[in-house]
């Protein structure tokens, strides 16, 4: 029998499923500006964590979070859930409200999202114009984004799925400060960041709709950050990527495994996600990935790298 690192074992398929971004781009830019309504839900209501950790969705077993959010002496919770295509809104005292998951614009599903939270109790405004995308307009009048391709939302979540599994067992090599495994709902991708515990230089670019103290603080200190794209953003394909900052002198140049490579447009490494999918051992090159890069980072950095790791057990 041929070996597999399948965690649900032998005879399961396409665990990490095929999705072109041209097949579903409008579908993930809809369902972007989605996931941004409800995590800036959990932006008015989650109490502040240093880097904004706070304001991020996480992978579950059916799609995406919130987890549970503070409101007057309860809490609150919204799921996607992309294997019923439901959007399940639940209070610690018991009450549900749920939506199908299903074309319909921004602007509705903005509507829907806010009288279904007030149904619950909650009375909460957010501002509604999103963040890090250029030329958007606020979600009470955007019905142009509308669609959803229920399938493709469905392999979607199973890339994050795979994605947030390989990078928690890579998260979990480190001793030092660390992210969870997160999703940021601006940016629209998954990620894991590394922190060497030492200061960084003001973060000097901008973000549209974005304050710039929010990318100051998230780029307080050194890190080595890796993370999963759709293929939004410009890029084009969904692929890992990992980059550093401050980028210290020879990162770009440092050994990857092929076929990860440097992309000096974006300024991070890139491993295509179709790479990835199509291996023997899919969770090796990831892996392998990942390591590779944040030792490019590390070592160009002079990280200490025995006190912030974690040792192999000895015997």
């Amino acid at each position: 029998m041929a070996a597999t690192n399948d965690p649900a074992g032998p005879g399961t398929t396409d665990l990490w499923p095929a999705l072109r971004y041209d097949d579903w781009k409008d579908t993930c830019a809809t369902l972007q500006l989605w996931t941004q309504i409800v995590g800036k839900v959990r932006l008015k209501l989650a109490p502040m964590v240093n880097q904004w950790w706070q304001v991020t969705l996480y992978v579950t077993a059916t799609g995406l979070t919130t987890s549970a959010m503070p409101y007057q002496g309860r809490f609150v919770q919204i799921d996607f859930d992309f294997l019923a295509h439901r959007l399940v809104l639940r209070s610690s005292d018991g009450r549900t409200e749920q939506f199908p998951l299903q074309p319909r614009s921004v602007a509705d599903f903005y509507a829907e999202v806010m009288q279904r939270l007030r149904a619950l109790g909650v009375d909460i405004r957010i501002w509604t114009m999103p963040s890090e995308i250029e030329g958007a307009v606020p979600f009470e009048r955007d019905r142009a984004h509308a669609a959803y391709d229920g399938d493709a939302a469905q392999r979607f979540w199973r890339q994050l799925v795979q994605a947030d599994r390989v990078m928690n067992a890579f998260r979990g090599r480190f001793l030092g400060k660390c992210s969870p495994v997160h999703f940021f709902w601006g940016s629209f991708d998954l990620a894991v960041t590394r922190f060497s515990g030492r200061t960084a230089p003001p973060l000097t670019s901008h973000s549209p709709n974005l304050g710039d103290w929010v990318m100051q603080e998230a780029y307080s200190h050194e890190v080595s950050s890796c993370g999963f794209w759709p293929g939004n953003g410009g890029l084009g394909e969904a692929a890992f990527y990992a980059y550093a900052y401050p980028e210290p002198a020879g990162f770009g140049a440092a050994p990857v495994p092929l076929p990860g490579a440097y992309s000096k447009d974006v300024g991070q490494f890139i491993l295509p996600y179709e790479a990835v999918r199509t291996a023997d051992a899919p969770d090796d090159v990831l892996m392998q990935f990942l390591q590779s890069s944040y030792e490019a980072c590390a070592d160009n950095a002079k990280w200490d790298r025995r006190a912030l790791e974690r040792q192999p057990p000895t015997r």
